[in-house]
């Protein structure tokens, strides 16, 4: 099969024997692609290797044989954003659970325009919303979303409750009497029926929503976490640590 003037994101890149790359990425037409790109590391081939970055916008011409394509032209569409800092972990973030979730060669027209809407919001501000907005349609893509505004039983979220989210059934509500650990790992309802209109919840609830939607990512990635929720995980430590800023976007 033949990829011709395919557009597509950069997910991934990582050198291969001397001269070469493996690429990941995802494609419009054709979902995940693992791309072959062949004596590019050579002094000459400078403008292929920068198209070939992460996050970068690119058209491809490929020939898909076995699990692999071999990549025979390609060229970028645009800039990619300049990510620095959270804005970089987080996007980091965003590639590596495409990479682990979504399969190679299922069409996913959605994702695809979902990566370029989260992949221009990742430069500003309100970090953590658009981390959450990304995991809730990500899983929507899936086949593996809810309805965000009704519990797994089908009545309608409690603003003033607090949820988890089954994986499998959607949200539970906690009864009163529940440990802290587990409703500090719970979603306000205020907070999902702001995710299911799309609108921005408050700071507070931020944290709780992320905690929650964690649980469902971690059902479907199976027992093997994701490097940069450990990336995360160091980041808050270091900056917990006294004299300090605490990190005022969670993500």
């Amino acid at each position: 099969m033949h990829l011709i003037a395919e557009p597509a994101y950069v997910l991934h890149t990582r050198p291969w024997r001397e001269t070469s790359l493996l690429v990941e990425v995802l494609s419009e037409q054709h979902g995940r692609v693992g791309l072959v790109a062949r004596g590019v590391q050579g002094p000459k081939r400078q403008v292929l290797r920068a198209a070939l970055q992460p996050f970068q916008h690119i058209r491809v011409d490929a020939l898909l044989r076995g699990e692999l394509a071999r990549l025979t032209a390609a060229e970028a569409l645009d800039a990619a954003p300049r990510l620095d800092g959270d804005a970089a972990l987080a996007g980091f973030y965003v590639n590596e659970l495409l990479l682990r979730l979504v399969p190679r060669h299922d069409p996913f027209p959605e994702l695809y325009a979902l990566y370029g809407r989260t992949r221009a919001r990742l430069p500003g501000e309100g970090l953590a919303w658009t981390l959450r907005r990304f995991e809730r349609d990500l899983l929507e893509a899936l086949g593996s979303g809810f309805d965000w505004s009704v519990d797994a039983d089908g009545t309608p979220i409690d603003p003033a409750a607090r949820y988890r989210l089954d994986p499998e059934q959607g949200p539970r509500r906690l009864l009163s009497d529940r440990g802290h650990g587990e409703r500090s790992a719970a979603a306000t309802g205020r907070a999902l029926l702001a995710l299911a209109c799309d609108l921005a919840p408050e700071s507070s609830d931020l944290p709780g929503l992320r905690q929650a939607l964690r649980a469902v990512l971690t059902h479907h990635l199976g027992p093997r976490g994701l490097k940069s929720w450990e990336m995360m995980a160091e980041l808050s430590r270091v900056r917990s640590r006294p004299g300090r800023e605490p990190d005022a976007a969670q993500d």
